[in-house]
């Protein structure tokens, strides 16, 4: 007999009052069933409570402990250890400042307790030249605007130096030259020389003042190069307005005027070539004399053996300062690098020592790593002027071979 459901039966015919009798009679063995099924499930369900005592009727679960504390307090550090009583303070020290760069200080007379020292860090501000030019120590000349020495006897040495700052330790000043011409080499020197190293321009440069006002700002202290007769002048010609052997003093003076209206703010002057001249008393005295009086220096790069400049110095009533190392007259890295460890050991033994190079890119390049490692031995760069400024003197350092 074919079962009437949804599926035999007619789409959308209803019913007949003996199917839906059938369909009752089929439900209702089912019905006791399912009440028996519930029945029996809260049975369990009790058993299980009143066996356990868990309401969750045996769910896993777990019991955590949750305990409040203080914040953990930092350890307080233990004091270091003392050094072996071998170890005076003061060695302690001189090991600190040799090793660092630093400069280590106490008061007179007394000794640091225990082991402690007391360091003093060099101020990171940078030093800021005055500016230039100074009203007080400038005049009209044939050529344009020349330095004079100012009422008081303010010289133009004085008042544009870098200031040579506080500190003890071997002194180191060094002069690099032939710069304002190459736009290279100039800012090369410029931004990668410390600026405690004076720098030397040439006065041929079209843009010769604008490229000194950003060399002082940048803390180096500027000198003016003057060209000056060498031996096979003039095969070898320094440039327009050349200093001569063979000029009367006035012709020479009238072209060192030219030279010194090229800027203003430098310090002195620095022979560019001139192995010829400086070694002829007649023709050098009355040039240093002109440099002397218009509150100047003058300085001498080194690389003529035959220079009276520091012989003439006295008499001509100038301060003068002659480089005792030329350091790339040998132009290879591993020279340079010699000549620059062959002057930090002249300024450890005598406290002070003065080096020249020019503004080639390798010497640029050897200058500045070696002032970084041996600031960090203690040797303290300073300015070429603070050589020319040293009081009672003239004839600051000689010539070494």
């Amino acid at each position: 007999m074919a079962t009437d459901d949804i599926l035999t039966r007619p789409l959308g015919a209803k019913p007949t009052a003996g199917q839906r009798l059938q369909a009752l009679r089929r439900f209702r063995p089912t019905v006791p069933m399912v009440l028996g099924g519930v029945v029996a499930g809260l049975a369990l369900g009790l058993s299980i409570l009143v066996a356990t005592g868990d309401p969750e009727g045996g769910e896993p679960s777990a019991v955590v402990a949750i305990t409040l504390r203080e914040p953990a307090v930092a350890p307080v550090a233990q004091a270091a250890p003392k050094r072996e009583a071998s170890r005076s303070p003061s060695s302690n020290a001189d090991e600190v400042e040799s090793a660092s760069g630093v400069t280590v200080f106490r008061p007179p007379g007394t000794a640091a307790p225990g082991d402690a020292v007391v360091i003093q860090v060099p101020s990171a501000a940078p030093v800021k030249l005055n500016a230039a030019p100074d009203s007080r120590l400038v005049e009209r000349g044939r050529h344009g605007n020349l330095p004079r020495i100012g009422d008081g006897r303010l010289r133009p040495l004085d008042v544009y130096a870098r200031p040579e700052g506080s500190g003890s330790g071997p002194r180191v000043a060094i002069l690099v030259s032939g710069l304002g011409i190459g736009q290279a080499a100039t800012a090369s020197a410029i931004t990668r020389l410390p600026a405690a190293i004076s720098l030397a321009f040439a006065p041929y440069a079209g843009d010769l003042e604008r490229t000194v006002v950003r060399a002082r700002e940048a803390g180096h202290e500027a000198l003016l190069q003057a060209p000056m007769e060498p031996f096979d002048y003039p095969d070898s010609d320094p440039g327009p307005q050349t200093l001569l052997t063979t000029a009367r003093p006035p012709e020479n003076l009238d072209r060192l005027s030219w030279v010194m209206s090229r800027f203003q703010g430098f310090v002195g002057i620095v022979n560019y070539m001139g192995a010829k001249l400086t070694g002829d008393a007649a023709a050098l005295e009355p040039v240093l004399r002109e440099i002397g009086a218009r509150g100047l220096g003058f300085v001498d790069d080194g690389t003529s053996p035959r220079s009276l400049a520091t012989t003439l110095a006295a008499k001509a009533k100038v301060p003068v300062v002659r480089a005792e190392i030329v350091l790339d007259a040998l132009p290879r890295p591993e020279a340079i690098d010699r000549e620059l460890a062959r002057l930090e050991a002249q300024a450890r033994k005598n406290g002070f020592a003065f080096g020249s190079a020019s503004a080639m890119p390798m010497s640029i390049d050897r200058i500045a790593r070696w002032a970084v490692e041996a600031e960090a031995r203690g040797i303290r760069l300073v300015p070429v002027s603070a050589a020319l400024r040293s009081p009672g003197t003239t004839r600051v350092t000689s010539a070494k071979p």
